[in-house]
This record gives structure tokens, C-alpha cells and sequence, in this order.
């Protein structure tokens, strides 16, 4: 079920937050819980039940494991230690993520490196299996830790389901999540949480229907061509795409923390203005901030971090953004694209340790012109595709203008239809610098939520957003992020 569709909107969240709130009335806190875990697991089951069993299979052997490692004095069973049955949780979350989600990768690798024909398995990729089984991997570590425990079976299914959260993230920890729901106030209607929650999904549910998904067809149309492209094209390709999941993932994310907040819980920022940063550190510190500060806490850490010497550090952060990349898809691009930015990473580092500066301007336009380039790998279906890309974005001698500027041309440059190979005209660049300018000029959604007073500009404002949303939802649309 999409958050952008008439059904969730209209009937299951009302559904859902009515009753919900009725049960609390009723002091009926328990049963509370359990209706939202259900509730939750009906919309996790929208689009195909067949995963359910899945995800419950999951919860079910992490909050076996998350009982055991709490003991960490303990040997459970008489035979393992606590750091033994964490060991075991860890690799049976990845083995499960490694099975749906590389099998095939693996086996067509062993394929082109040894010439041999294995069968690939063709496996469905499980909706939100990498977010779920992150977040419960952070769970397992920090109930080791001592840092979570959980006794309740329905608030750890609470934990793992909640809905706002479940298909894509933020990523959150158990700590920062559920003492919220154990919080008597948070049982009761609060109307300031509700208008900002409402507020933000508004803003969240525009940025997706209206900006990323009209900067998608020309994203689209240039990463799914075959024949070589025109420079302009290629860069307004790879802007748009950039752009589109800026825009869609921040609006789900948006979308996500309004709805939680209509049910009085707090989830964590997850991206706050990264395309405003002057560094490719600070970009990594305002977009998807859950992911990387997963990465840190739970690969770059556990890794030895820096603490055997710098050069070792460097190489963990190599390694950390590196894995980062393939966990978000199964292909050698990811891969590419995580060592990139690891690389970058250090670079910048070591710029930093020898007194390196440049001029603001210079810096943000070096970062940016960086992610953009490297969203090739991130977006392209293939080595071939990305490759075609980035053939463009430096094919000078393959420039196309608009034919109504032909009569200046004085350089043998090409006339026609403008930005071909991105199927896009005069009005894609007017959405490219509208995009500029939203993104380097306005303030993001989280502060113009924390800002939040009942206005009657801010119901205009909430009405227009919502109204034009609702009429963009019959538009064929997916959040991007679920591919993930």
C-alpha cells in the first residue's frame, strides 16, 4: 500500500488512527498495540501476502535472539555465550538478506569469472526485507549492548511494523522508539502533533507526486535509452534523476514522520537540505542520516573504526561505504558507487589534514557536480548504461540546441529538438533551476515543521499541497526507495 493513494489516505489511516485512539480512550492500551501491529501487517500485506510469513518468521527469531543476548552473563542453553547467540542473529538476518536479495548477483559473478553456467534463482525481492532486517540487526547489537531489551512480544512486533516506518525507514533503534509508545501522554489525542504531522505529510506527499515524479520522465527517458547522448541531455538526465530521488525519498521520508506523529511518536531527521553542502562529508551527514549512522555504528565501528592508525581507518571507511553501495542493490554499479563516495570520503579527509580550502561556492559546486556524476552508477541498470551515460556528460563534439538558435551558429554545433536523449524540452529547464532553487534557496520540511504554528496562510498553504497531491495520485507512481 502506498502512502500516496486514495485507499491509505482515505480509509485505512483514518481507520487506522480512529481506532486506535478509541482503544486508548478505553484504556485498552494493549489491545491498542496489538490492533497497530495488525493494522500494520494488513498494509505490509497490500500488495503481496505472501510475504508475510516472512517478516513474521523474522520478528520471531530476533525476539528469541534479543531475549538471549540480554543475558550477556549467561550461557544459553548451557552452551552458548551471549556473544555467541549474537553472532548467530547477525549472520541469520544477513543470510536471510543475502539469499532474497544476491543470490542472483553471486551466482551470475561466479558465472562471468569462471565461464560457468549455474541457474539463477530468480527470487522475488521481499518488500522492505533490507530496512527491517537492518533495523533488527541494530536491535540485536544493542540489546547485547544493554543499550535495548525488550520483554514484550507485541511491542517488539510494534517496534519492527510500525507502519509509518516499515517499508522504508528512517531507520530507528529500539531506545529511540518505544518508550514513546509506553508514554501515557502519547495515548492521548495531541491536536499541536497532529496539525504539524499532518503539515509535514502534506509537504511530503507534493515533493513526490508533483517534483520527483515529473523530474522521473526525463530521468527515465535518458537512463533507458540505448543510442549514445547528446551532452546536454546526459546532464539533464543525471540532474533530473538526482533530483527525483532527493525529492521522493525525502518526501516519503516527510511522509513518513508526519504519520507517526499523528500517533504522537517521533522518528529520527533523515535528510536535512544535503544538496545545500559544501563537502561530500557534510552531504553524508544530511542525506539518508539513519543509513550512515547505521554505517557507523554497526560496520565502520565494529570494524576497528581508526583506532589502529589512520591509514586502517581510511581503509574502513573504504570498506563501510563500499558495502553500503551493495546494500542497496545487487549489481557492481552499487558497488562502484559506494567506493566512490568512500574514496571521496578520505580524500576530503586528508584535504582537511594538509589545510586544503576553496571557496564556498567552489566547494558546493564540486560536491554537487561529484554525487551527480556518481548517481550514474547509483541509477543505470547496467555497466553498458552507465558507461552510455557518462560517455555523454563529456561528449563536447555532441552538443544539441534548440533549432531556433540556429541562426548563430558559428561552431558547427548540432540543431534540433532540444535535450533528445531525455525526451525533454525548454520547460525540462525551467524545472531544473525551479529545483535549484527549492533546494539551495527555501528552507527544508523540518524546519518549516519546527517552525509549525496554526495559521491561516499555513491551512492555505496545507490545502493547496494537499489538493494538488490528490489530484496527481492517479498518475502512475512508486517510491523509489522500495526497490531497496
Amino acid at each position: 500500500m502506498l502512502f500516496n493513494s486514495y485507499v491509505f489516505i482515505f480509509a485505512f489511516l483514518p481507520v487506522t488512527f480512529f481506532v486506535y485512539y478509541y482503544l486508548n480512550y478505553k484504556q485498552m492500551t494493549t489491545v491498542s498495540s496489538a490492533f497497530l501491529v495488525l493494522a500494520s501487517l494488513f498494509f505490509y500485506s497490500w500488495w503481496n501476502i505472501a510475504y508475510l510469513p516472512l517478516i513474521l518468521g523474522s520478528m520471531v527469531f530476533n525476539y528469541f535472539i534479543g531475549q538471549q543476548v540480554s543475558k550477556k552473563d549467561h550461557i544459553t542453553f548451557g552452551i552458548l555465550s551471549a556473544k555467541a547467540v549474537l553472532t548467530i542473529g547477525v549472520v541469520g538476518n544477513l543470510g536471510l538478506l543475502g539469499y532474497f536479495k544476491y543470490s542472483d548477483f553471486f551466482i551470475s559473478t561466479v558465472n562471468d569469472i569462471f565461464s560457468s553456467d549455474f541457474t539463477m534463482l530468480h527470487l522475488l525481492l521481499p518488500l522492505a526485507i533490507s530496512f527491517f532486517t537492518f533495523q533488527q540487526i541494530a536491535y540485536l547489537v544493542d540489546s547485547y549492548k544493554k543499550g535495548a531489551q525488550e520483554y514484550s512480544v507485541i511491542n517488539y512486533a510494534l517496534f519492527v511494523t510500525f507502519f509509518p516506518q516499515l517499508i522504508a525507514g528512517p531507520i530507528v533503534h529500539h531506545k529511540e522508539m518505544m518508550p514513546q509508545f509506553s508514554a501515557s501522554e502519547n495515548k492521548l489525542l495531541n491536536y499541536d502533533n497532529i496539525a504539524k504531522g499532518m503539515f509535514i505529510f502534506t509537504i511530503g506527499l507534493f515533493k513526490k507526486l508533483v517534483i520527483a515524479d515529473t523530474f522521473a520522465q526525463w530521468a527515465n527517458f535518458g537512463f533507458n535509452g540505448t543510442e549514445s547522448i547528446d551532452f546536454l541531455s546526459a546532464w539533464a538526465a543525471t540532474t533530473s534523476f538526482y533530483f527525483q530521488i532527493y525529492f521522493d525519498y525525502s518526501g516519503y521520508t516527510d511522509m513518513a514522520i508526519g504519520l507517526a506523529l499523528l500517533f504522537n511518536i517521533k522518528l529520527p531527521i533523515n535528510f536535512f537540505s544535503p544538496f545545500k553542502a559544501q563537502n561530500i562529508q557534510e552531504f553524508w551527514r544530511r542525506w539518508n542520516m539513519t543509513l550512515t549512522r547505521f554505517l557507523r555504528e554497526y560496520i565502520f565501528l565494529p570494524l576497528g573504526g581508526a583506532r589502529k592508525g589512520r591509514t586502517i581507518g581510511y581503509i574502513n571507511l573504504v570498506i563501510t561505504f563500499t558495502l553500503g553501495g551493495l546494500w542497496h542493490g545487487a549489481s557492481w554499479t552499487f558497488v562502484v558507487w559506494g567506493l566512490l563516495n568512500g574514496t571521496a570520503l578520505v580524500v576530503f579527509i586528508l584535504w582537511k589534514k594538509y589545510g586544503v580550502k576553496f571557496y564556498k561556492w567552489f566547494s558546493w559546486f564540486v560536491t554537487f557536480i561529484f554525487v551527480d556524476i556518481t548517481s550514474v552508477f547509483f541509477r543505470a541498470d547496467s555497466w553498458d548504461g552507465a558507461m552510455r551515460m557518462l560517455k555523454g556528460m563529456v561528449a563536447f563534439d555532441y552538443i544539441v540546441l534548440p533549432s531556433e538558435l540556429e541562426f548563430a551558429n558559428n561552431l558547427n554545433i548540432q540543431f534540433g529538438d532540444f535535450l533528445p536523449g531525455a525526451n525533454g524540452n525548454p520547460a525540462t529547464l525551467m524545472w531544473l533551476l525551479l529545483g535549484f532553487i527549492i533546494i539551495l534557496c527555501f528552507k527544508n520540511s523540518i524546519e518549516k515543521m519546527n517552525e509549525f504554528k496554526p495559521s491561516f496562510y499555513n491551512f492555505l498553504f496545507m490545502s493547496f499541497g494537499l489538493i494538488v497531491g490528490l489530484l496527481y495520485i492517479t498518475k502512475e507512481s512508486e517510491f523509489l526507495y522500495y526497490n531497496f
